[in-house]
């Protein structure tokens, strides 16, 4: 498991999956063990800081981590679930600078250490547990680290204490030590992660990726969907083979579906009870140097049986034995005669042992073998053996040396997609024979011209010359498969709408050089549209054109090539012209629509006056029942009457 800080909260989820995994991996097998180990990085810089107080707490803030290491054994595989708990419990978290974490190097160590790790003989698991990348083989430079991995155990008090000596693994010494201690691995990474590991487990044999939550929650069901998926593929693996021996497999998996090649070495989606059946054959090319039996060792990966397959190598032929002794045959009875061909006695060379090793000399033989009186004897390609060359045999029997000097062979003549002479023809004294319908040096010069035919049933639409199987247009101007865009062209209509006009209506901007530049078509005139031309009626392309001349007439007509050499046009005799307009009606219609105008802007100007009226006088009745009228006497007004009392009149 990956303990750096990042992780921190995983490890809370990952403290009780001892026994709790132990509970579930009843229901599977009787005979469970679990063990954990934790890495985070090389404790070197740039991926971790060497400051003494870092080195303590690599974590800030008030975090309180342990220091930094590359790879500790913390529990070797155990039965004992609550032994894993209490042990797991008491880890801490680290941390390191980078993103990538030193999990290569752990998953290493876990692989070769099989002593201190406790693995037994049936199947290994290891769960690979993080949320970041990984460093592999080269990254080491970083931190000034060159030495390769050298792929042994090198835990001292279950601590790993090379990581600053020796580089982290490549991904291709890993795949072999995994394999060699027949572990599979799942690798349980979060959904941000997931492309990288799942290009990782198609490098490594008999592995699985699983979803790993955020929080490591879900640890225990990608365990179990993980295994399940390994314990259902099987997948054959043979060990290194001697020079000159291939093997193929054949795979009858479940239902009877056969697979062969790659897939032949695999069977998926098995159960317990299904048999499946694997065939396999071994062919060799040529007989080992030391003429001894070889062996090859084929296993399943992931289970520690394996079987051996011995070859036993018949290098003689069976007519060897029949072989006439001192034939006439070769030369004076200088040699067996078996199998078509004579075995030279001792001191004597040639096809037919017809020369002595004694009588002859290297430099007068060998004169016979060069040719053009070069250096090269028999063109580096074989041996000369009494003035004759021999040439040497390749490891593939298929490819021969040949000729009088070994200069031909059929294997250096030129490739086009990477096969020899195209795949369309055959090799002969490096130069190409090639099939039928084709041509070129490499044979990849096709000469059908099918793929050339534009839709109008002409090559490359009269305009290029098929190459190839491909057009090449004449005009620079033109281009498409078929030469049939013209981006710059401004079409059949346009382009013969000057000589059509001048030559039909005796007009148009070609009118004075009509004779010169225009008598390259045939012009035939009809009366109305209706005869012209149409395209069902037609075996060759033809084009409808609408077009108007100077003074907006328009006139119709239809191009043609007949017979891929003929131009044929047909024009309708009479032009279309717009007729005048009708002065009349229009001035009419204007009069009248001012008129209109002017009294409806007269109408709505009334009908806004009266809706102003109104609201005026509504809103002076409103305020006229509003009022109140007070009834004192003005303060200011004095009555224009005086009344005098006599003060001595007594009523009388």
């Amino acid at each position: 498991m990956d303990l750096s800080f990042s992780m921190k909260d995983d490890l809370e989820n990952v403290k009780n999956l001892g026994t709790d995994l132990m509970r579930e991996m009843q229901e599977i097998t009787s005979d469970f063990r679990i063990g954990f180990g934790s890495f985070v990085e090389k404790t070197v810089m740039p991926y971790i800081s060497t400051t003494p107080a870092r080195l303590i707490n690599p974590c800030t803030g008030n975090q309180n981590c342990t220091s930094p290491f590359s790879y500790k054994n913390v529990l070797k595989l155990t039965n004992k679930g609550d032994e894993f708990n209490r042990l797991v419990s008491q880890q801490q978290i680290s941390g390191n600078l980078d993103s990538p974490e030193g999990g290569f190097d752990a998953i290493m160590q876990v692989a070769v250490c099989e002593e201190q790790i406790g693995w037994r003989n049936v199947t290994r698991l290891l769960v690979f547990s993080t949320d970041a990348g990984f460093h592999f083989a080269g990254d080491g430079k970083l931190g000034g680290i060159v030495l390769p991995n050298d792929g042994r155990c090198h835990l001292e008090n279950n601590m790993y204490t090379m990581s600053h000596y020796y580089d982290y693994p490549s991904i291709a010494h890993l795949v072999q030590k995994l394999s060699d201690h027949n572990i599979q691995t799942i690798f349980a990474v979060t959904e941000e992660f997931q492309p990288v590991y799942k290009e990782l487990k198609n490098l490594i044999p008999k592995s699985a990726v699983g979803t790993l939550s955020s929080n490591s929650s879900n640890v225990i069901k990608l365990i179990i969907d993980a295994y399940n998926s390994l314990s259902s593929e099987v997948i054959l693996e043979n060990g290194r083979l001697p020079e000159g021996v291939s093997i193929n497999y054949k795979s009858i998996c479940k239902n009877g579906v056969e697979s062969t090649g790659e897939n032949g070495r695999k069977c998926s989606n098995i159960s317990i009870g299904d048999e499946v059946t694997f065939k396999i054959s071994v062919e060799s090319q040529k007989c080992p140097a030391h003429g001894k039996s070889e062996t090859i060792k084929i296993r399943l990966l992931g289970f520690t049986e394996e079987v051996e397959v011995v070859l036993n190598f018949i290098c003689d032929c069976q007519c060897a034995a029949e072989g006439e002794p001192n034939s006439d045959k070769c030369t004076e009875g200088n040699g067996t005669y078996e199998c078509g061909a004579c075995k030279c006695n001792d001191g004597r060379i040639g096809r037919l042992c017809e020369c002595s090793k004694d009588e002859v000399r290297t430099e007068d033989l060998d004169a016979n073998c060069r040719k053009d009186n070069g250096t090269d004897i028999c063109s580096n390609n074989g041996d000369c053996v009494c003035g004759t060359c021999e040439c040497k045999k390749r490891d593939n029997p298929a490819e021969i040396y040949s000729g009088k000097f070994c200069e031909c062979d059929n294997f250096n003549c030129d490739r086009s997609n990477n096969k020899l002479c195209g795949g369309h023809g055959r090799c002969e004294c490096r130069k190409c024979i090639c099939d039928a319908n084709y041509t070129g040096s490499a044979c990849d010069c096709s000469l059908e011209t099918s793929t050339c035919l534009a839709k109008n049933g002409q090559i490359c639409n009269g305009r290029g010359t098929c190459e190839c199987g491909v057009c090449k247009c004449t005009n620079p101007k033109f281009q498409g498969p078929t030469c049939e865009i013209c981006p710059t062209c401004p079409g059949v209509c346009a382009e013969h709408k000057d000589c059509v006009q001048c030559r039909a209506f005796d007009a148009g901007e070609k009118k004075d050089t009509c004779l010169q530049e225009c008598s390259y078509f045939e012009l035939v005139k009809v009366k109305d549209r209706e005869k012209l031309p149409q395209p069902t009626d037609q075996s060759f392309p033809l084009t409808h054109c609408k077009e108007r001349d100077a003074n907006d007439c328009w006139f119709y007509y239809t191009y043609a090539i007949r017979n891929d050499t003929t131009k044929e046009v047909f024009v309708v005799e009479t032009l279309e012209c717009p007729t005048g307009p009708d002065i009349i009606p229009i001035v009419a219609g204007v009069v009248a629509g001012i008129v209109l105008i002017g009294l409806a802007l007269l109408l709505i100007w009334k009908l806004l006056m009266i809706i102003h009226d109104r609201r005026e006088f509504a809103k002076f009745e409103k305020e006229k029942m509003n009022a109140k009228w007070d009834t004192g006497e003005n303060p200011i007004y004095k009555s224009a009457v005086t009344t005098v009392v006599n003060p001595k009149y007594e009523g009388k």
